[in-house]
């Protein structure tokens, strides 16, 4: 069974046994049950979750992180549950394909095959969501949720462990600030004004208003800011694959965040960290080689374990990769995306395959290349699930640039990702408005159909009424933002719904 509070945090058992290292990514497989079997005679059986109204729902026991290896398959567990949701459905996480393929067809990216009216997906497509859709509840706002909880039970845990050893202790930390910061990121630019929730208490967060965008951002710099300093710098922590989040992973974030807020200094001075580490990350000059597992552009990926349905595939790639040549796709890319590749681009030759079904022919996103017709059980990892990369971070510096009036280096930024598509260079002429105009047309291409950077791109640029409202019927400026789910309303009497729903 699951223990739920109100944002549904729980422990997934597991039957594996725990590592007593972190040498291998088969830890995140390894939720041991001796740690869902403490929480589970600890906390509350399920009869106690009928008669308590306000559940406990959370780590409490100091027996959870009386070892280093409790520790550290807790903070396994975080990763474990982003990915491993399974592809798309009602049910599945907000990093395991929902940003993706959700928020795609909430902007300009993504068409669902499915319209019907009765089609969830399709709410998503007209941007005429319900406030009770069960995938804006369950893929972002529970599974985020969730993730949160989980993160500050392993804070509060570290925090007043004395049998945890210090060098791991700062590890765990900073990777479970990391993920916290993560999931608040994009909750915020999903919702808005969010609940900030901080604290394991029942009582203190049961009743929480939501919190200003402002206030959230404060929080995610902060546990970011953390993150960067408690982080290693190498990648040893996951046996030099880049599946356990590092310092640079933070910096990424943070370099992220600070654009949204339009910090241009110091998002150009996050990013350039993580550019200067020629060392550690380098564009992959065979543009085909960007999503393997082993991606020298890689900064964060996410390993999906081969032990659930989608195996060794990513849950992108077995989702939008039809069975087969005649197969209908899941869904695919909207016209006005494919009319915005320039001739000769790499990366629509690359990333973009066909399809032909009832005579019709339907274009998807092939980023990645592991479908449904690779993965099978115990069948090698060709790729795992980026989540954050270098091309992004070059792309985070040219608009960082251009708007502190560093136009020729913005420009060089550009043209750096451009060149690695097969595109020429663009001419240091260019003034402001055209090297800020090519910044939104090079993230446009470049992070196409991936974690739904278009979408926020779009709100962030304020953008969104004019490129929108175009091509989608009674398309209307709320719509920005998604709603609130209907039943965590009913529960919190202080929890407000966004303006539209």
């Amino acid at each position: 069974m699951q223990h739920f509070n109100k944002y549904n945090f729980h422990i997934m058992p597991s039957d594996s046994k725990i590592s007593t290292t972190r040498t291998s990514f088969d830890i995140y497989k390894a939720i041991i049950f001796s740690l869902s079997f403490l929480v589970f005679l600890s906390v509350f059986s399920c009869k106690k979750i009928v008669e308590i109204k306000p559940p406990v729902g959370s780590i409490t026991t100091a027996q959870v992180f009386s070892t280093n290896d409790q520790a550290t398959a807790a903070t396994a567990n975080l990763y474990y549950n982003l990915i491993n949701t399974g592809a798309i459905n009602s049910s599945s996480g907000f990093a395991s394909s929902s940003m993706t393929v959700l928020c795609g067809m909430s902007s300009d990216e993504l068409l669902p095959f499915d319209q019907t009216a009765t089609s969830l997906y399709a709410q998503f497509m007209s941007n005429k969501l319900l406030s009770t859709n069960n995938m804006v509840y369950n893929n972002f706002w529970k599974n985020a949720y969730s993730a949160i909880y989980n993160a500050n039970a392993i804070i509060d845990q570290i925090n007043n462990s004395t049998l945890v050893n210090d060098s791991l202790k700062k590890e765990l930390l900073g990777e479970a600030k990391f993920i916290r910061a993560f999931c608040n990121f994009y909750l915020t630019n999903l919702f808005g004004d969010i609940p900030l929730v901080t604290s394991l208490n029942w009582h203190s967060t049961s009743l929480l208003s939501r919190s200003s965008t402002s206030e959230v951002y404060k929080s995610i710099i902060s546990d970011l800011k953390d993150a960067s300093n408690l982080l290693s710098s190498d990648f040893l922590v996951g046996s030099n694959e880049r599946i356990i989040p590092t310092k640079w992973a933070a910096d990424a974030l943070l370099a992220r965040t600070y654009l949204y807020l339009k910090n241009w200094s110091s998002a150009d001075e996050n990013a350039s960290k993580i550019i200067n580490e020629t060392n550690r990350f380098n564009l992959e000059t065979n543009i085909g080689n960007t999503f393997l597992y082993n991606s020298k552009e890689a900064i964060w990926q996410l390993k999906q374990s081969n032990s659930t349905n989608t195996y060794n595939a990513t849950p992108e790639g077995y989702l939008l990769i039809p069975r087969s040549i005649t197969a209908n796709p899941f869904c695919y890319l909207n016209s006005a995306l494919l009319n915005s590749f320039e001739p000769d681009d790499l990366r629509k030759y690359f990333w973009i395959d066909s399809v032909v079904y009832n005579g019709m022919k339907y274009f998807y996103p092939k980023k990645y290349k592991e479908g449904s017709s690779q993965a099978a059980p115990n069948n090698p990892y060709k790729e795992y699930y980026i989540v954050l990369r270098l091309a992004e971070v070059y792309l985070i510096r040219a608009e960082a640039k251009a708007n502190q009036n560093l136009l020729n280096e913005a420009i060089a930024d550009l043209n750096e990702i451009r060149n690695r598509a097969g595109l020429p260079d663009l001419p240091f002429t260019l003034t402001k408005e055209q090297v800020l105009s090519a910044v939104e047309q090079e993230r446009k291409i470049e992070l196409f159909a991936e974690w739904g950077h278009r979408w926020l791109d779009l709100k962030r640029m304020e953008k969104a009424n004019a490129v929108l409202s175009p091509i989608k019927s009674n398309w209307n400026s709320y719509a920005v933002l998604y709603p609130i789910p209907l039943n965590d309303i009913k529960t919190d009497p202080n929890l407000s719904q966004n303006p539209g729903y």
